[in-house]
């Protein structure tokens, strides 16, 4: 039965080769079991017949039985015709409309015959209407069709062809019917019985047919949970594999080098959180197993100098340690930072990125092969052939999500034992997408700020109260801070977007001709915009006018207003993200969200949220919810890489938890995957793994 789930749709009556062509093309639809998993996006409770009397403009969808008295055209230019047709149940009268391809939607509809009618009304001229309903024969619906009745996703070339969202139904409904034989199980009896889970069989007939909302929930329940499952077993049972195939550097003291800085070169006492994180980091680098670890903090947290304490542990135990960044801009801050942190320590730090080229290069690239350098900051430069580490034993992987898996496999080549890898990020990550996406690492997080940080104050303004931002601008500066004032650059619209933000800056000009300011953009030369970004740094300018390219590694502790315009056309965690840039040092700051008066509900409340929370962590939940997992900065590029057609990371939180419970505890008892009671799950994954979707977890 499984061989015929895999049988070509075009078998499925009602298809062909025609329709055969358009679902593959449109919707991926293949095979008999692609169409069971093109699952409903919403159900509309057909049960109840309204009468015309009963009405009202407030109704939302609602159904009419009766006859069509007559019909009625008008012309709307050149062959374009609206079609209306007077519809009647006995207790009123109600027009039904037809503006987009009339004639053909309208084409066999009789004034003779009883049609279950069904769509929005809504009131013209005085009278209730339905336009573009669905209309059909009372006498071809059967109970069944009465009920909850689904609704799929069809593109707009589907719709232009014919083909609606009732196509689909039917042709689903043909193949259900077809399939005679209950189907297969893919979960084994201890779990569906446990867990009170209705059967694969039912929940595929339910979930596109449910007599009732207990059906369909019962039906998307199981298949929910079957899928968040299988992703989650192949996460956790890679895992184990890694552990026990790969033994780690047993870093089992803790010397000078660690002790030293921490007695003398402490910038300043480390948060209880950052304390914390370091014990777990220093608990896996002396167990005997390879660490795998995910650092999760908002921006300013302290990451850097938590990776920087790992890094030295590593050095006190006669190994090198090396942080690769995204961007040269980032390695070159971190370089700086940890010059700066280690002040006259004996430690050779060097850099390696594109830039650092002939005679420096040849020195750097000899310095790592004799170990003489300590510890190397750079970017994927790091990963390149010539590269070759005389002992490497600890890794970090700076805003991980921009490196491909093979990118980051390449490390582990560097040295005899695979390092010790701290994955970093100041992209807050919801629990539930954590164990999706990063399922393989243990997690820590950094969940305070250091001491002496003041919340930034986030307002919204509208765009016609730009004189009072103006005045608090001035106020600001006046005081001896800095402001960076940020316009929105967006790929599609690039040339646009650059002369609204040469325009600005002009006006900006002419608003504050008492201050001086530095413009910085993503088409500059990398040489004009690290002039311009340093006059910011060093005071010399007090206004930076720029886009999102100051969104990571700009460190000005001075700047204490961010404004950002437009705000309704950036996501959440950018927001958040250019938010970062202030509040640095200790005074006060501020981040004003500035956008036009008219908004949807969802950009509203994606501006609410700012104002209402500093926290990355709830941002990062709001935004998971408001825009979905694959919307999610970094999600997409870090491998998120099963195509999840059921279940919500954002809304299935519960299930994604117990489905992670039931495969550790099925990885707990059979960690070799040999157990006869669990072949099925084995055989499953392994099905699954051969399909076209890449099941690879993170490393």
């Amino acid at each position: 039965m499984l061989d015929i789930l895999q049988q070509d749709i075009k078998f499925v009556p009602g298809v062909g080769p025609h329709r055969k062509d358009i679902l593959e093309k449109e919707l991926g639809v293949k095979t008999f079991g692609d169409l069971l998993e093109y699952y409903p996006y919403k159900y509309v409770d057909r049960s109840h017949i309204y009468s015309i009397s009963d009405l009202s403009g407030e109704m939302p969808y609602v159904q009419l039985k009766g006859n069509i008295l007559s019909f009625e055209e008008f012309d709307m230019g050149p062959r374009k015709k609206r079609i209306v047709a007077h519809f009647t149940d006995g207790s009123g009268i109600v027009d039904l409309v037809w503006f987009a391809r009339a004639q053909q939607l309208t084409k066999g509809l009789r004034v003779d015959t009883e049609y279950i009618v069904f769509g929005k009304p809504s009131i013209y001229g005085g009278r209730y209407q339905f336009a573009h309903p669905e209309i059909e024969k009372a006498s071809e619906l059967t109970l069944s069709d009465m009920g909850m009745q689904p609704y799929y996703s069809t593109t707009e070339k589907m719709k232009k062809m014919g083909m609606t969202s009732r196509t689909i139904e039917r042709i689903t409904k043909s193949l259900l019917e077809r399939l005679t034989t209950p189907l297969p199980e893919t979960l084994p009896a201890f779990i569906t019985n446990r867990l009170r889970l209705v059967s694969r069989d039912t929940a595929f007939r339910h979930v596109h047919y449910p007599k009732t909302a207990d059906e369909m929930s019962h039906a998307r329940q199981r298949l929910k949970f079957e899928e968040l499952f299988y992703v989650q077993l192949n996460i956790l049972r890679y895992a184990s594999d890694q552990r026990r195939k790969y033994r780690g550097y047993v870093f089992s003291r803790v010397g000078d080098l660690f002790n030293t800085f921490y007695r003398d070169y402490l910038p300043f006492p480390l948060t209880g959180a950052q304390k914390r994180v370091i014990r777990e980091i220093r608990t896996d680098m002396g167990s005997g197993r390879q660490m795998n670890r995910l650092l999760q903090g908002d921006v300013g947290s302290g990451k850097t100098l938590v990776a920087l304490m790992s890094m030295l542990i590593a050095l006190d135990n006669g190994y090198q340690a090396c942080i690769m960044a995204p961007t040269e801009i980032l390695a070159e801050q971190h370089l700086a930072t940890i010059r700066e942190f280690l002040k006259d320590m004996p430690i050779r730090v060097e850099l390696l990125t594109g830039i650092v080229k002939g005679k420096k290069r040849r020195e750097v690239l000899q310095g790592i092969a004799d170990g003489s350098v300590q510890i190397l900051v750079g970017t994927h430069a790091v990963i390149e052939d010539t590269v070759q580490f005389l002992h490497l034993g600890f890794v970090v992987v700076d805003e991980q999500h921009r490196f491909g898996v093979a990118q980051r496999a390449k490390l582990w080549g560097k040295s005899a034992n695979p390092p010790h890898v701290l994955v970093m990020t100041a992209t807050p990550i919801p629990r539930t997408l954590a164990m999706t996406i990063y399922g393989d690492l243990d997690v820590s997080v950094i969940d305070e700020l250091p001491p002496g940080r003041k919340p930034v104050v986030t307002i919204h303004k509208y765009d016609n109260q730009m004189t009072s931002l103006y005045q608090g601008i001035r106020q600001q500066i006046h005081q001896g801070r800095q402001v960076y004032i940020v316009f929105p650059l967006i790929q599609e619209s690039e040339k646009i977007d650059l002369k609204n933000l040469e325009d600005g800056f002009a006006a900006l000009r002419e608003v504050f001709p008492e201050f001086r300011m530095s413009k910085v953009h993503g088409k500059m030369k990398p040489a004009d915009k690290e002039e311009e970004m340093q006059r910011f740094v060093s005071g010399e300018t007090q206004i930076l006018v720029a886009t999102t390219v100051i969104e990571v590694g700009v460190n000005v502790p001075n700047a204490s207003v961010m404004v950002i315009l437009d705000a309704q056309r950036f996501g959440l965690s950018q927001l958040h993200q250019l938010r970062g840039r202030v509040g640095r040092g200790a005074d006060q700051s501020y981040c004003i969200l500035v956008s036009k008066y008219e908004l949807s509900s969802d950009t509203r409340r994606r501006l609410d949220i700012m104002c209402d929370t500093n926290d990355g962590f709830q941002i990062a939940e709001a935004d998971l919810k408001l825009r979905g997992p694959g919307d999610l900065e970094g999600t997409q590029q870090s491998g998120m890489a099963f195509d999840l057609k059921i279940a919500d990371i954002a809304r299935d939180g519960q299930l994604v938890q117990l489905a992670r419970d039931e495969a550790q505890r099925i990885i707990d008892d059979d960690p070799e995957c040999r157990k006869t009671e669990y072949q099925m799950l084995w055989n499953r994954l392994a099905a699954l793994r051969k399909t076209n979707i890449n099941w690879g977890a993170i490393s």
